[in-house]
């Protein structure tokens, strides 16, 4: 007599299983993502703030443990583009908006147009080039990613409430100026780091969790100057990673042009 068959399983084997963990911190994404539209409108911005950052965290955890998982899924890639619309688009524009935009009038709401839009831009640009084959070019991102972008004309804001505001600043000029030059490097073809594919020595491991521990610990204390200062030193990298693209697209094409000399050197 054979002993009966076990048909209970935690954990199905199918894929569809693994994909609901990413795409349920992506939807948590989007209800935090909204509910900073309504911090927004009820004055407190501080928390408008915190819970744009706290999405743009969850932002860089879902395609992690997607992938970790392998629990990734075409429906997922597309939840997380809306989902970036709406947290790293629609509702920094509103929060702006509600903060100093609409002392602009009419200026001020086409302002926060042409910032969704280059959003939207940017993300289906973005959706359109992934699948492509691996390359040198995977360390770098076409244009700023929409998390920073948020976060980036978010800025005035959170300087606003820092203590670093010694002299008297014209937001109303301020606010309009990092809209605009956020809402270019969205669409533009500007590389900047993607950070995907770091590589970190053994030796160095405790360095850099003593500085994420560090990094976490000052956030948690000082939220908006530490969050200031990243802005900053953010927008300090940009040149940098310029120049970096610059120098690796050089080589790659030189090592290209010596294989190609190669070839033809054997023909002949």
């Amino acid at each position: 007599m054979q002993p009966p068959k076990n048909n209970f399983k935690i954990v199905p084997e199918k894929k569809s299983a693994r994909v609901i963990l990413p795409n349920m911190l992506t939807l948590i994404g989007v209800c935090i993502g909204l509910t900073s539209i309504r911090f927004a409108l009820d004055g407190r911005y501080e928390f408008a703030i915190i819970a744009i950052i706290i999405a743009a965290v969850i932002d860089g955890l879902d395609g992690r443990i997607a992938r970790l998982i392998k629990g990734t899924s075409k429906v997922g890639k597309e939840l997380d583009s809306l989902t970036d619309m709406i947290s790293f688009g629609v509702a920094p524009a509103f929060i702006m908006y509600f903060w100093k935009l609409n002392e602009l009038g009419r200026l001020g709401w086409l302002i926060c147009l042409i910032y969704v839009i280059c959003v939207a831009l940017r993300l289906a640009r973005f959706n359109v080039n992934t699948g492509q084959e691996p390359s040198w070019r995977d360390n770098f991102f076409e244009g700023v990613p929409s998390p920073a972008g948020g976060v980036l004309v978010l800025t005035p804001l959170i300087f606003s409430m820092t203590s670093f505001e010694i002299i008297q600043i014209n937001y109303n000029i301020i606010v309009p100026i990092f809209f605009i030059i956020t809402s270019l490097l969205l669409i533009s073809k500007f590389p900047s780091y993607s950070f995907k594919k770091i590589v970190i020595q053994r030796s160095t491991t405790i360095f850099l969790l003593f500085g994420i521990v560090l990094f976490f610990g000052l956030l948690l204390i000082y939220p908006f100057n530490v969050i200031s200062i990243s802005a900053i030193i953010y927008l300090g990298v940009l040149p940098i990673s310029f120049f970096h693209y610059q120098k690796l697209k050089k080589q790659y094409e030189d090592h290209n042009f010596k294989n190609e000399q190669d070839d033809l050197e054997d023909i002949l």
